[in-house]
């Protein structure tokens, strides 16, 4: 069976959520598998194809394209339709994309099998978190045509799932279910590198943390809303909290300015801190020194932040709503996002209880460990045969 694969996402100069998901599952899919034979498709006007050799298997060939990305995308593929990325690839039996691109197929007549992979239908959702580029890039995809098209569609979770069939139109038998992996195994960091890793973020004293790009969705502006709330009640009781800051770990994403107006507003702006972008090191330090992780997002396909800090051992509050209540499930405190006070009281308790600590602990480090890349693989490569038979 020859798979084709959109890589385009791995293109990105920094990983994270959909291009992390990419690059763990295909490296997964390779190491399981050593009888396929899969192509990898690339666009990039630079020769990026030399990162991709990290995946020591002998039956893939990546294989690219040289276009500047604008002409490719709306000139080459939108508008002519040219030219069929599997037959840039020498022709394929199943194609799948790992997310929504610029993508001309072969017809159905050509016995090419289709599967994409939906991480979340936020931006149908919920367009009024993102920029206007952003809902244009989302309009000029045609995202419905794209899942009318497709054979099969991969959801990231049964929240997704359900967001396909509502706001698609697409019927349940032609989508399924299948769970991310993790992204992190946890590691015993050597004292020293954790302490020089966090004096070089200036870092200092107890804090809670959050993980993820600086953008509407993620409801940074209620989580310190929350952490101020905190700090008051902490300076009028003289209680430890006076010590604790707010940690930001993500690259800025869009319509962030009321997120930093929220900042410099908060009487306690010197003590949070964002980071910007950080790679896979740093944050696995951060995760196993923060005092709590707290994601009070409106919406999320899957959320992995979580995930990962449950499997350093991290008490997680999270949002009570979308995927986040399937992925965690009672693994962590469920808040409403649209209030900053019950998002103030689950950190408080976090931070005050000790019994609730040690469960919350053990609870999430018991539900990290049921999602992993192998067994996503596994089901990846049991529906590609699938497919495959259906002749």
């Amino acid at each position: 069976m020859k798979i084709g694969v959109d890589i385009r996402v791995l293109m990105d100069k920094h990983y994270s959520g959909i291009s992390e998901y990419t690059a763990n599952l295909l490296s997964a899919i390779l190491k399981a598998d050593k009888i396929n034979e899969y192509k990898l498709f690339y666009n990039s006007y630079h020769d990026l194809g030399g990162r991709l050799n990290k995946w020591n298997s002998q039956n893939f060939q990546v294989i690219g394209l040289h276009w500047p990305n604008k002409i490719f995308n709306y000139c080459l593929q939108k508008v002519f339709g040219y030219p069929r990325l599997d037959k840039v690839l020498g022709g394929a039996d199943i194609f799948w994309s790992p997310h929504f691109n610029f993508t001309k197929l072969s017809g159905s007549k050509s016995g090419l099998k289709k599967v994409i992979t939906v991480h979340d239908l936020s931006f149908l959702r919920y367009p009024r978190f993102f920029s206007w580029r952003k809902n244009f890039w989302h309009k000029s995809l045609g995202v419905k045509r794209i899942l009318r098209q497709a054979d099969k569609i991969i959801a990231v979770s049964a929240n997704t799932k359900n967001d396909i069939m509502e706001l698609a139109g697409i019927g349940a038998a032609k989508i399924k279910v299948i769970y991310s992996g993790n992204n992190v195994v946890k590691k015993d960091w050597v004292a020293e590198k954790v302490e020089t890793c966090l004096s070089k973020l200036n870092i200092s004293g107890p804090f809670i943390l959050y993980v993820g790009n600086i953008e509407p969705r993620k409801n940074i502006s209620g989580l310190i809303k929350a952490y101020d709330k905190l700090r008051r009640e902490s300076e009028e009781a003289a209680d430890n909290f006076k010590n604790l800051g707010l940690i930001l770990a993500g690259a800025p994403g869009w319509k962030n300015a009321p997120i930093y107006a929220d900042w410099q507003a908060s009487p306690y702006k010197d003590q949070i801190k964002f980071l910007g972008y950080i790679d896979e090191e740093v944050k696995e330090i951060l995760y196993s020194r923060a005092a709590v992780f707290v994601y009070p997002s409106y919406y999320e396909g899957f959320g992995f932040p979580p995930l990962e800090a449950m499997t350093y051992g991290l008490p997680v509050v999270c949002s009570n709503v979308s995927s986040l209540p399937e992925i965690v499930a009672g693994a962590g405190i469920m808040v409403n996002p649209y209030k900053s006070e019950e998002i103030f009281e689950a950190i408080k308790l976090v931070l005050t209880d000790a019994k609730l600590r040690v469960r919350l602990i053990a609870l999430g480090y018991a539900r990290a460990q049921m999602f992993s890349w192998d067994k996503t693989a596994g089901e990846y490569l049991e529906l590609f045969k699938e497919l495959h038979e259906i002749r």
